[in-house]
């Protein structure tokens, strides 16, 4: 007798995910189209495109709290956030599955952009904000809050790994100019309650 669990049976660091993949590629094919009809990266562009700024959400534009979140400033900041992307994202869809994983992203996408306006209004610095890294600290939320109901582990990620990760991502985000650090705890948060609500622990499967 003996008990396996589901995802022992799939390959570790498989990033290639259908729903995911598809994702990352709109996010690459939207920051090239965007360069080939503007050279410029400027603030009437980013706003003509659905950056999310707040008098215009604000106005009825409520699409820039998911349009914000394909555009991205450099092509620097697009790998950067590419890359966590593909790699968390993987395993999250895998977990959810794709219509959960689906509504994940896009409730991420809204929650984490409402945290970036909210926190302009209330500081009253009103900025163009754009780039899927709140969707990234969703990610890591939820994968914390799966991290944490699996006893300190789900597939391999630890509980030490994950706040290291963390501590480390808001660390640079606080110390670096420009960044939308209301979007990156937002995110977090949220992917932490999304996490709750959609994650369904997988029992394991016993054999005789």
């Amino acid at each position: 007798m003996y008990r396996e669990s589901r995802f022992r049976s799939e390959p570790e660091n498989e990033y290639i995910t259908p729903v995911n993949i598809t994702l990352a590629v709109i996010n690459v094919a939207v920051f090239f189209i965007m360069s080939i009809l503007e050279r410029a990266f400027g603030n009437q562009y980013l706003y003509q495109y659905g950056a999310m700024f707040p008098p215009a959400v604000l106005g009825g534009q409520w699409y820039r709290l998911i349009t914000s979140s394909f555009i991205h400033f450099d092509i620097a900041h697009l790998f950067n956030n590419m890359l966590l992307f593909i790699t968390l994202g993987s395993y999250l869809e895998r977990a959810f599955g794709k219509i959960r994983y689906i509504i994940f992203f896009f409730s991420a996408a809204v929650l984490s952009s409402l945290a970036s306006m909210f926190h302009m209004i209330y500081s009253k610095d009103l900025a163009f904000s754009a780039g899927a890294s709140g969707i990234v600290f969703g990610m890591i939320g939820a994968l914390l809050y799966m991290v944490i109901r699996n006893k300190g582990r789900f597939q391999n990620l630890t509980i030490r790994r994950f706040m290291i990760m963390i501590l480390l991502s808001l660390y640079f985000g606080f110390v670096t100019a420009g960044v939308d650090n209301a979007a990156h705890v937002g995110g977090l948060c949220a992917g932490f309650l999304l996490g709750i609500l959609l994650y369904r622990k997988e029992k394991a499967q016993k054999h005789h």
